[in-house]
């Protein structure tokens, strides 16, 4: 090989990405949906057409990337990406995180915190929206409210799909927005943070978490021995950390009898939690031994209290506007996590970051629907050229006050709702 052959070799390798830098598996066509099929949905749940501008058909896009296990494997995941057609000067980028899933597999059709996702792209955004690992068709299992695996899989979907842009053919225009709800706006400030501490060349628009449980050692660590209407988020919680960060040889050590035999399936394989939800207590930390419930209290170098640290998300100056939603009477996730971070973020230096209350008495799932409506006027408020974010529109306030009076005489039941997904 002569060296002139030997030189350009070299140069023309170090300009092509490595395998490593390569996320994208496969892609395949989930659904196509059009404008005047949006528009019929609207119509049958009542809803006017303003309430989710339809301007563009949309596909969505069941992907397979590749992420990293927590102890930094390569491992596939997998997640949607909604596509609008057409749009001529470029779409926002949207990565938005789904409240709790538990089940494996995909639906045939679009359902719940989706419908969020497919009105956005149908005003313009691509939006992308993650499994995490260990649902969908992903490997492994899921690490619930792992901040650091949350937001990998975020990351990690966002660099996937825009390899996927230019083979079909979407421009965007520069802007990245995060949001998500319930464990999904968790995952959204972890993602925010994730990409503010090691990827620099990512630009974060604007972020829009949405009833996440930021602070999971103060406001969090009390609902363990208070009466709780989720009490499977507990069992689910230390399966995770159990698997990252290796508290006790095996998690069944933590329960009390009968708990020690029916946790562990929940916290390896992931049931549906309908199956066991009638069979654990009320107040979830009654279903612990004792001497790990005084550990938990009395010892700060616990293992769990030293996991549960590593995981808060309210500490931190994000340098991108941040607006934390949330609702009064959230049964779920108390409105204390958004006080708090709120409060240390002002503190830590972050001038952009906003409260922003979508209901009074609004319950967990009805509060998803109001935020998301605020979520997206304070979106759209960056589209119209503001630098740091407004409230939106007249139109879209009043849109959201109708949308708030609808609920208000609803009278259908949010826990059973809510479960299978938040």
């Amino acid at each position: 090989m002569s060296r002139s052959f030997l030189i350009a070799a070299i140069l023309l390798s170090s300009c092509l990405p490595s395998f490593a830098q390569k996320h994208l598996v496969s892609y395949t066509l989930y659904q196509t949906t059009t404008k005047k099929e949006f528009q019929e949905m609207l119509k049958k749940r009542h809803l006017p057409k303003a309430s989710a501008p339809a301007k563009y058909d949309v596909d969505v896009y069941d992907v397979i990337y590749y992420t990293k296990w927590h102890d930094g494997s390569t491992i596939k995941a997998s997640g949607l990406y909604f596509v609008p057609r057409g749009v001529k000067k470029g779409s926002p980028e949207l990565v938005y995180n789904h409240g709790t899933r538990v089940g494996k597999g995909r639906h045939k059709h679009l359902g719940g915190e989706e419908y969020f996702c497919l009105a956005m792209a149908m005003d313009g955004y691509a939006v992308a929206l993650p499994d995490y690992i260990g649902l969908g068709h992903g490997d492994k299992f899921h690490l619930y409210q792992v901040a650091e695996s949350l937001g990998q899989a975020s990351v990690d979907m966002l660099l996937t799909v825009r390899e996927m842009d230019d083979s079909l053919h979407i421009k965007t225009n520069g802007q990245l927005f995060l949001s998500g709800y319930s464990e999904g706006g968790y995952a959204a400030l972890a993602t925010d943070k994730l990409i503010q501490d090691k990827y620099p060349n990512i630009h974060v628009t604007a972020a829009s978490p949405m009833s996440g449980a930021y602070d999971m050692t103060g406001v969090e660590g009390q609902v363990m021995f208070k009466s709780y209407t989720e009490p499977h988020y507990l069992p689910y919680l230390l399966g995770s950390y159990n698997e990252v960060y290796h508290m006790v040889p095996d998690v069944k050590m933590l329960y009390k009898h009968p708990y020690d035999s029916l946790i562990p399936p929940l916290a390896s394989q992931k049931p549906n939690l309908d199956d066991i939800i009638d069979f654990l207590p009320p107040i979830p930390g009654n279903m612990l031994k004792d001497t790990f419930v005084n550990m938990y209290l009395h010892d700060p170098n616990f293992p769990l209290i030293e996991a549960v640290k590593k995981n808060n998300l309210y500490d931190w100056k994000p340098e991108n506007p941040v607006q934390l939603c949330y609702c009064d009477s959230d049964e779920q996730v108390t409105p204390l996590n958004a006080f708090v971070a709120y409060k240390q973020m002002k503190i830590d230096g972050a001038k952009h970051v906003t409260l922003r209350r979508a209901g009074k008495d609004f319950h967990h799932n009805r509060c998803a629907l109001v935020a998301m409506l605020y979520t997206k006027m304070y979106f759209d408020s960056f589209r119209h050229g503001h630098k740091y974010g407004a409230k939106g529109s007249a139109g879209s306030r009043i849109m959201a006050d109708i949308a708030k009076m609808i609920l208000s005489h609803q009278k259908k039941d949010d826990h059973h709702e809510h479960r299978h997904r938040s």
